[in-house]
C-alpha cells in the first residue's frame, strides 16, 4: 500500500513538473492564419472587410447569433470606427472591436476585446496576385499564464475554423457583386 501511495505521488509530481516546465517552454501568444484568393481586385475587397458595418455580410459570427444586439461608433471606416455586440450565447458572448490600423487597399487591423475573456488582435492583409487578391486573415493574443499557454494549443482549432468559414463567406459575397 505504502509503496502504491509513494508511485502516485511520483507521478503526479512528474505531471505536475511537465505542466510547468512545458508552459515556460509553449509561446507566450497565439497566433491564427488563413488566406484565401478572391476574383476580386484589393480595393473591392478592402471595401468590404474595412467596415464593420458589413460584418453582418460575411462574418461566420453572425450567422451563429443573428439576434445579437450590434450597435457603432466612430462613423464609416477608419481608424476609431468601432462595433459593439452582445449575446446570450456562449460561443458568440459580448465584445468590441475597434480598427486601430488602416492602409487603404491593403491592410486593416482591430483590436479586439471579449471581456473576461480577453483581449487579442486581429488583422486583414490583401495581396494582389495574379487576376485576384490573396485575402490574409490573421488573429493575435497574449497567453500571460501557465494554463493559458496550454489553451493556447487549442486556439488554431476554435479560431482556424472559424475564420476558414468567414472567408469562405466573404469570396462568395465580393465575387457575388461583380
Amino acid at each position: 500500500m505504502k509503496k502504491t501511495l509513494l508511485w502516485v505521488f511520483y507521478v503526479l509530481l512528474g505531471l505536475f513538473l511537465v505542466f510547468v516546465a512545458g508552459g515556460y517552454v509553449l509561446p507566450d501568444k497565439a497566433h491564427v492564419e488563413r488566406q484565401i484568393v478572391i476574383n476580386a481586385p484589393p480595393e473591392k475587397i478592402f471595401a468590404v472587410v474595412s467596415d464593420l458595418q458589413q460584418s453582418k455580410d460575411w462574418s461566420p459570427w453572425f450567422g451563429l447569433e443573428p439576434d445579437m444586439q450590434v450597435t457603432y461608433e466612430g462613423g464609416g471606416p477608419g481608424v476609431g470606427q468601432k462595433m459593439k455586440w452582445t449575446s446570450s450565447k456562449a460561443n458568440v458572448g459580448s465584445g468590441s472591436q475597434e480598427t486601430i490600423e488602416f492602409v487603404a487597399n491593403q491592410k486593416v487591423v482591430a483590436a479586439l476585446d471579449f471581456g473576461e475573456m480577453g483581449k487579442a488582435t486581429a488583422a486583414v492583409v490583401l495581396v494582389p496576385e495574379g487576376l485576384g487578391t490573396k485575402v490574409i486573415w490573421t488573429f493575435e493574443t497574449a497567453l500571460n499564464s501557465l494554463p493559458e499557454r496550454w489553451f493556447g494549443l487549442l486556439f488554431d482549432r476554435w479560431v482556424g475554423a472559424d475564420y476558414e468559414k468567414g472567408l469562405t463567406n466573404l469570396k462568395t459575397y465580393v465575387e457575388a457583386q461583380g
